[in-house]
C-alpha cells in the first residue's frame, strides 16, 4: 500500500499525460484490490499483530476500524470472516485501554452490521456482558457509552441478546444514560434499546424497578411545553415507551396496542398502578393539549395510546375518571386526523368498558354523540366506522338507564345500530344486539323493519355463529313483549291491506 500511495504521488506530478493518467488510474485499482480482495495480506496481518503483538494492538485495531469505515462491508466481510477476525476482537473488549476498547467495538460493530448471523454468534461467544461492562465502568466516557449502545441497538432484537442481558444489571445502565443523556441523538438511540428490551416480561420488570417510569415521567415534564420538532420526537418516543412497558409488543407495532394475555395481568396493573403515582397522566393529558392544534399528529397518538391500555385495569378507570380524562380528551373531537379519530373513539371505548359512569358520561354528550353518528357513517374510513358503532354500542351496554337510551335515539345513533347487526364480524353483530336489546323499550319507528329482517336473515343463515343466534332470539323475544312492536306491525299488516286493495282494482284480496 504504501509503494502504491509512494507511486501515486509520483505520477501525480507528470502533469496531464494520458499514460501518466492511465498509471493513476492502474495504482488506484491496486490500492482498492489490495483492501478488497486483500491481495496485500492486511486483515490476516492485521489479525496476528491483534493476536500477538499487545504494543501495536491498539494502532491495529484503530488501522481495522478505519479500513471498515471507509471501505463498504461488501467488500471487506469476506476477508474478515475468513481472517477470523471476529474471534479475535471479542477477547480486546475485557481490556483496562479505553482507547483498545473504542477501536475494537467499532469494528467488530461495523463487520456485524446487518448480519443476523454473525450478530447471533457475538452474543454467543460473550460479547453481552462485556458491552454491559463497559457501560458499567465507563459511564463517563460518551465515545464508550455511544460504541456500546449502538452494540446494543444492533443486537437487542434477538431473543438471545434479550436472554442473555436480562442475566445483567444493564436496565441500571440505561437509566444512568437516559438521565445523562443531553443531545436528542442519544437519547434516541436509548430508547431504542429500551423499547427492544420491553419485549421480554424479565426485562421488562427490570426497567420497572429500575426507575425507567420515573425518568420518562421526568422527561414529559421537562419537553411537554416545547415545539421544536426534536423534542416532539423524544414525547412521542417516552410515549411509545410506556405503552411498551405495559404491555410489551414488537419494536414498530407498539403504537395501537391493547393489553394482551400475553403480557402477565399482575405485572400489568402493576405498572399501571406505578405510572398513576407518577403522575404520568397528567403529563399524558397536558401533552394532548399542547399538540391539540399541532399538525404532526404523532405526539397525540402515541399519547392516547399510552392512555387506552392505561384505562384497562377497572381501578385505573376510576382514576381515570377522576382526572377528567373524558372532558379533557373530547376536545380531540375536532380533529381531522383519522389516526387520531380511530384511536380517540378507542380510548374512549376502553374507558367506557364496564364502567356504568364513563358511559353515562359519554352516552349523554350531544357533540360527542353527534360527532360519533357522524363517523359510523365514514364510508371512506372503514376502521374508524366500525369503531365509531363499536362505542355507540358499548355506551348502551354499559349503562342501561333511559336518559343514555333516548339521547342516543334523539341523535339518530339507533339506525347505525340496527347496520351494525349485518357486520360481516360476530363480535360486532353481538355488540349491535346486545345494545339493541336494551334499547327495545323504546319506539324504534321506521328502523323496526329493517331490524326484523336483519334478525330474520341472521336466524336462518347457517354461517351464523351459535352465540349471534342466540343474542338475536332474545332481541327478539324482548320486542315481541313491546307493545310499540305488537303496535307497529298491525299498522304495517294494515298498510299491506291497503296496497293490496288498490292492487286488485278496490276487491279485497
Amino acid at each position: 500500500l504504501e509503494t502504491l500511495s509512494n507511486h501515486l504521488e509520483y505520477l501525480g506530478l507528470c502533469g496531464d499525460d494520458t499514460e501518466a493518467e492511465d498509471q493513476i488510474l492502474e495504482s488506484l485499482n491496486g490500492i482498492l484490490l489490495a483492501i478488497t480482495e486483500d491481495r496485500s495480506g492486511i486483515f490476516p496481518t492485521l489479525a496476528k499483530i491483534l493476536k500477538g503483538n499487545p504494543r501495536c494492538a491498539v494502532k491495529a485495531a484503530h488501522v481495522l476500524s478505519e479500513i471498515l469505515h471507509v471501505f463498504t462491508l461488501e467488500f471487506c466481510f469476506m476477508p474478515c470472516i475468513e481472517a477470523d477476525l471476529i474471534l479475535t476482537l471479542i477477547p480486546l473488549l475485557e481490556s483496562t485501554d479505553q482507547e483498545m476498547l473504542l477501536h475494537a467495538g467499532r469494528a467488530i460493530g461495523r463487520i456485524c452490521y446487518d448480519n443476523r448471523a454473525l450478530q447471533e454468534e457475538l452474543v454467543r461467544v460473550g460479547v453481552i456482558p462485556s458491552l454491559v461492562r463497559i457501560l458499567t465502568d465507563y459511564a463517563e466516557s460518551e465515545p464508550l457509552v455511544h460504541v456500546a449502545l449502538l452494540a446494543l441497538y444492533n443486537l437487542a432484537d434477538l431473543d438471545s441478546a434479550k436472554e442473555a442481558l436480562s442475566m445483567t444489571k444493564v436496565a441500571e445502565q440505561l437509566v444512568k444514560q437516559l438521565r445523562r443523556a443531553e443531545s436528542h441523538e442519544r437519547l434516541e438511540i436509548v430508547f431504542e434499546v429500551l423499547q427492544a428490551l420491553a419485549e421480554n416480561d424479565a426485562l421488562k420488570v427490570q426497567l420497572v424497578d429500575a426507575g425507567v417510569p420515573e425518568v420518562l415521567s421526568e422527561i414529559l415534564l421537562r419537553l411537554q411545553g416545547s415545539s421544536q420538532a426534536e423534542d416532539t420526537c423524544i414525547v412521542k418516543a417516552a410515549s411509545d415507551l410506556i405503552v411498551s412497558l405495559l404491555l410489551g409488543g414488537k419494536k414498530g407495532h407498539v403504537t395501537g396496542q391493547v393489553h394482551k394475555e400475553s403480557t402477565p395481568r399482575s405485572l400489568f396493573n402493576g405498572n399501571c398502578l406505578r405510572m398513576f403515582q407518577l403522575g404520568v397522566i397528567h403529563q399524558l393529558l397536558d401533552l394532548l393539549e399542547k399538540h391539540m392544534q399541532s399538525r404532526d399528529t404523532s405526539v397525540q397518538q402515541a399519547a392516547l395510546s399510552a392512555l387506552q391500555n392505561l384505562a384497562v385495569p377497572a381501578v385505573s378507570k376510576v382514576q381515570l375518571l377522576e382526572e377528567g380524562i373524558a372532558e379533557r380528551i373530547e376536545a380531540l373531537l375536532r380533529s381531522e386526523s383519522p389516526p387520531v379519530q380511530f384511536k380517540l373513539l378507542g380510548t374512549l371505548r376502553m374507558l367506557a368498558d364496564g364502567q356504568a359512569d364513563a358511559a353515562e358520561i359519554l352516552g349523554q354528550d350531544p357533540q360527542l354523540l353527534s360527532r360519533l353518528v357522524q363517523w359510523c357513517s365514514a364510508s371512506d374510513h372503514s376502521g374508524i366506522c366500525g369503531e365509531a358503532n363499536r362505542l355507540l354500542a358499548s355506551i348502551l351496554h354499559h349503562n342501561r338507564s333511559q336518559e343514555v337510551v333516548k339521547a342516543i335515539q334523539a341523535a339518530q345513533g339507533v339506525k347505525h345500530l340496527v347496520s351494525m347487526t349485518t357486520s360481516e364480524h360476530a363480535a360486532m353483530q353481538n355488540e349491535a344486539l346486545n345494545a339493541l336489546a336494551i334499547a327495545s323499550a323504546i319506539d324504534l319507528g321506521i328502523f323496526l323493519l329493517k331490524l326484523v329482517q336483519s334478525l330474520h336473515k341472521l336466524l336462518r343463515d347457517d354461517n351464523t355463529s351459535p352465540e349471534v343466534k342466540y343474542n338475536s332470539m332474545g332481541l327478539l323475544c324482548r320486542l315481541l313483549n313491546s307493545g310499540n312492536f305488537i303496535l307497529k306491525f298491525q299498522n304495517l299488516l294494515f298498510l299491506c291491506q291497503s296496497v293490496l286493495r288498490s292492487q286488485a282494482g278496490g276487491k279485497k284480496p
